[in-house]
C-alpha cells in the first residue's frame, strides 16, 4: 500500500493533463476531442500532428484522477482509524440511574 507522500510525489510528476476523450470521426482518420464545459459537450477537431500529445495528456488526467482517489481513500481510512481509536481510549461516561417514577395510589 503506497503512502500518502508517495502518491503526492506521483501526482507532482504528471506534466500534461487534458479532460475529455478522443473520438474517431466516421470519415477518414480524423479525430475530435470531446469534453464537458459549463454543462455542455464541447467538441473540437484535432489535427493529426497533435494526436500523440493529446492522447498523453488525456492519459495524464486519468492517472491524476486515479491517484487523487487513492490519496483520498488513504486519508479517509486514517481519519476513521483516529476517530475509532480516540473513541476507544476515551473514558466511558458514567450511567446516571433512572429516577423512580412517582406512582399515585
Amino acid at each position: 500500500m503506497p503512502t500518502p507522500q508517495a502518491l503526492l510525489k506521483q501526482i507532482a510528476r504528471i506534466q500534461d493533463m487534458e479532460r475529455g476523450a478522443l473520438c474517431r470521426m466516421s470519415a477518414g482518420p480524423y479525430y475530435n476531442h470531446q469534453r464537458w464545459l459549463g454543462g455542455r459537450n464541447l467538441v473540437r477537431y484535432v489535427p493529426k500532428a497533435q494526436l500523440p500529445a493529446l492522447r498523453a495528456a488525456i492519459a495524464g488526467y486519468r492517472k491524476f484522477r486515479r491517484l487523487t482517489d487513492a490519496y483520498a481513500e488513504l486519508i479517509i481510512r486514517r481519519s476513521r482509524q483516529r476517530r475509532v481509536s480516540a473513541t476507544a481510549s476515551a473514558p466511558k461516561p458514567k450511567k446516571i440511574p433512572a429516577r423512580p417514577k412517582n406512582r399515585k395510589n
